[in-house]
């Protein structure tokens, strides 16, 4: 039995391979990567595996009977690869498919959703076995912020007062890794999201904490965002995206309380203040 994690030299993906080497043998694990030779670091077998290209994407995934789908970072053409992605695992064989969504789907206001929904879809309609990961916000999307706040005396979003349950990579990882290779977890549907619930004034508040600075929290509307961020040489696309991912964390659509994901794990999630402190 083999494992292939896609996207596997990701910052997800890495991790993943990680947590799963301490499972299971490592000759157990396929890496599918755009380009093997960065993955030669993970001490697993590689193989070139392209989303976008769905004519040489059957061969690769011989002898996979599990297969980790982590979404593409290509938003906009995450439903067509993902579903090119689905139909080489069913010529291929692949008995199981593994999938990393979005937290609450089929509820969120997030643009990203439209696509997570279509790939589930998609899996259910494939006839293969799956389990899906619908994974909430990484803690480094926020966290990795820390520095410029620093140096600009505030930490700026759009996210108001709601509330984010976040869990670091690494957390949502580790419940990939035992989803991958425990027994029971077919036809689930996981909301995976941190135990610890905080607002941006909260982590503004913890940052202030562990660097004895005054580092408030300062909320813009979405376009004055934006521009700050276009600002720092984000493309405008990217910056638009992103601002208005903070003005849906403002209605609720970053938080949870389920505890599925420390249930999954087996112990409580990446704290608040580990998160900043690993950050910094």
């Amino acid at each position: 039995m083999k494992i292939g994690i896609t996207g596997a030299t990701g910052q997800l993906g890495q991790i993943v391979v990680e947590k799963l080497k301490s499972k299971v043998n490592s000759d157990e694990i396929v890496a599918l990567v755009r380009t093997p030779e960065k993955a030669e670091n993970l001490g697993v077998e590689a193989r070139a595996f392209d989303y976008s290209k769905p004519d040489t994407l059957v061969d690769p995934l011989g002898g996979i009977e599990q297969l980790l789908l982590i979404s593409s970072s290509e938003i906009g053409k995450r439903a067509e690869q993902h579903s090119n992605v689905i139909e080489a695992a069913k010529a291929a064989g692949v008995k199981w498919i593994v999938y990393t969504s979005l937290l609450h789907a089929d509820t969120s206001s997030l643009n990203l959703a439209d696509e997570h929904l279509a790939t589930e879809d998609a899996l259910k309609a494939s006839g293969i076995a799956y389990t899906i990961l619908r994974n909430g916000w990484y803690s480094e999307n926020y966290t990795g912020s820390i520095a410029g706040a620093l140096a600009g005396g505030a930490f700026v979003g759009s996210a108001g007062d709601g509330k984010i349950s976040s869990a670091t990579r690494a957390d949502f990882a580790e419940a990939a890794a035992v989803v991958l290779t425990e027994k029971g977890h077919e036809g689930n549907v996981y909301e995976l999201a941190g135990d610890e619930a905080y607002t941006l004034t909260d982590l503004a508040a913890e940052i202030s904490r562990q660097t004895g600075k005054d580092i408030p929290y300062k909320n813009l509307p979405e376009a004055e965002y934006a521009e700050v961020l276009k600002s720092f040489g984000l493309p405008e696309f990217f910056a638009t995206a992103i601002a208005s991912w903070d003005t849906g964390a403002s209605k609720g659509d970053l938080f949870d309380d389920g505890k599925q994901l420390s249930n999954l794990i087996g112990r409580p999630t990446t704290s608040l203040a580990d998160a900043v402190a690993q950050a910094l």
